[in-house]
């Protein structure tokens, strides 16, 4: 029955790797097809706008076709760059303040019930602060430095952090910490070992919202008070009717925020394993 038994053990091995390298392909050919769907989507829109800004014979200064801003971008690769770099040491900054504090309070509050909800409420008030008319009153406060250009991105990327690290704490299978405690482990254990590797998946999916609205922080700070970085760059630039140069800069930010949002999809990848394992539902398919 041994001698059996081993015999039997590598085909099913086999198939199994097998099945795991099927499902693999079809991840693989899932995401390739997504990738060529966007490309051409985008191709679509950069033809339909290339189309109607040569056709319509808009003022190039009010809507300058692609070729333009592709130009532009090229000329102005300098000052562009450097005003990039500004913009971006800001918003880097911006976001590991706000990871860093919406990662330690969520955990705070997940260990105090009675200061969550005394807390959350005032959380969720303070995203109904505008953020447009605060800024001018922090750079009054706080003067043209960097400070009121962190306090903005942080205002926009901390909340989505904490909500996210906060509800994959109360997420967390009832019976592991049950478990635990069965072995004499202690709440800080329990903490370190079970609750914190479940939050880190919702850690970073709030800092993956908050790297797409950090550059929006970012740019509304430098339009109230900044000397250089991208926002000053195109507030400048409009009234010089330069709106190619204008029009290269959002776009080189907005190029800025997808490499931060593929760079944290990367990391969460490689760091938590675990959060894209495919489901039993989705293995069974």
């Amino acid at each position: 029955m041994r001698a059996l038994g081993r015999i039997a053990e590598p085909p099913a091995t086999l198939a199994a790797a097998g099945t795991q390298a099927r499902r693999r392909r079809r991840r693989r050919s899932g995401a390739l097809l997504g990738a060529l769907g966007a490309v051409a989507i985008l191709l679509v829109v950069v033809g339909a706008w290339e189309l109607y800004a040569d056709l319509s014979g808009i003022d190039p200064a009010i809507l300058p076709a692609p070729h333009a801003v592709a130009k532009a971008a090229w000329l102005d690769r300098g000052l562009l760059w450097d005003n990039l770099v500004t913009t971006g040491g800001e918003v880097l900054l911006g976001i590991l303040v706000a990871g860093t504090a919406g990662f330690v309070l969520p955990v705070v509050l997940h260990l105090s019930s009675p200061l969550r909800r005394s807390v959350y409420p005032l959380l969720v008030v303070s995203q109904v602060i505008p953020v447009v008319l605060i800024a001018p009153l922090l750079v009054t406060w706080l003067g043209f430095g960097i400070a009121p250009k962190l306090v903005v991105i942080g205002l926009v990327c901390f909340f989505p952090i904490v909500v996210t690290t906060l509800d994959a704490l109360s997420r967390v299978d009832p019976e592991l910490p049950k478990l635990m405690r069965t072995l004499d482990a202690s709440r800080l254990r329990i903490l370190r070992h079970v609750e914190l590797p479940a939050a880190l998946p919702g850690l970073f999916s709030g800092a993956k919202v908050a790297v797409t609205f950090a550059p929006i922080g970012a740019v509304f700070a430098e339009w109230v008070g900044s000397s250089s970085g991208v926002g000053h760059l195109v507030q400048q630039a409009i009234p010089q009717l330069l709106t190619a140069r204008a029009y290269a800069a959002v776009l080189i930010l907005s190029a800025f925020a997808i490499a931060l949002f593929g760079l944290l999809t990367l990391a969460e990848r490689l760091l938590v394993p675990w959060a894209h394992e495919p489901s039993r539902q989705g293995r069974n398919r």
